[in-house]
């Protein structure tokens, strides 16, 4: 078993690099790309190796998120995160769970680069303003202006409504019933009258290319029998994965007041890799 830094906290740096991107495939870029200069450096130098290591990621993630800004600017259609498996006890971190669900990383989408880097790594990571100075490139006194306004633009877009992990996991189970059978009532009845259906197919697969407003819309959409639709742990939380027409889905659910009230649908191929082997996250 291996002492090396890089290896013992490279679940932490996955982590950081994929909560700054939203992409697990550019988060391994970034990590490989900070492997080759952590290899470079005089380990024996390096007083706090966790804290190098994730000053170091997050500078290659940064420079990796203006890099895609915009790629991301042309994309066909709605963005959305790549969605990861997890095992059911990343929901029982809930701040970890939190953080990583769809639906906050489509908002830290909003962020610009290095707001988005100051949020993930005093918010999540609880960094002290000093290190997070040092990782961004921005003086103590810029870094605490910029957490605050991130902090804010934050608080105004994401869910305020919180549910318990069962209650969660018994909407979603009957929506995912719902879609089973295909009825259409069964389905409006599990969500809430003004939800929103968000599709990313990347001009790659069939989905809207603009967000579906309103319950009686969304599941004409959804209503339809010939599907398969199974329960998956994705990114801290109960979700489902849908297989259609030999193609691949994964939808991650938001539940308030008992409701659906937000439905991220992923169908790009591109990002439907990482749903066979559990991701390592960790805090």
């Amino acid at each position: 078993m291996t002492d090396d830094p890089f290896v013992v906290h490279r679940s932490l740096l996955f982590t950081v690099a994929y909560e700054m991107l939203g992409s697990a495939a550019d988060a391994e870029d970034v990590l490989q790309e900070s492997w080759l200069r952590w290899a470079g450096v005089d380990q024996a130098q390096v007083r706090d190796p966790r804290s190098y290591l994730v000053r170091t990621v997050t500078r290659q993630a940064l420079n990796r998120l203006r890099s895609l800004s915009r790629s991301r600017e042309e994309y066909v259609g709605e963005w959305l995160p790549e969605p990861l498996l997890t095992t059911p006890d990343v929901a029982e971190d809930v701040e970890l769970a939190e953080s990583v669900s769809i639906a906050m990383l489509t908002v830290l989408e909003t962020l610009g680069p290095t707001e988005r880097a100051v949020f993930v790594l005093r918010e999540i990571f609880e960094l002290p303003y000093g290190e997070i100075a040092e990782a961004t490139g921005k003086s103590a006194a810029a870094v605490r202006q910029i957490a605050r306004r991130a902090r804010e633009h934050v608080a105004a877009r994401r869910p305020r409504v919180q549910v318990s992990p069962s209650e969660q996991q018994a909407v979603v189970e009957r929506f995912l019933a719902a879609l089973r059978t295909g009825q259409l009532q069964r389905l409006m009845e599990v969500m809430a009258p003004d939800v929103v259906l968000i599709a990313d197919g990347g001009g790659l697969a069939s989905a809207a290319r603009v967000p579906i407003h309103g319950a009686e819309l969304v599941a004409s959409l959804l209503a339809r029998p010939d599907r398969e639709v199974s329960t998956v742990w994705l990114n801290g939380a109960p979700a489902g994965r849908i297989e259609a027409d030999g193609r691949l889905a994964a939808v991650s659910l938001v539940v308030e007041g008992g409701r659906i009230t937000h439905i991220y649908a992923m169908a790009n191929p591109r990002k439907l890799t990482r749903l066979e082997e559990p991701a390592e996250l960790a805090r």
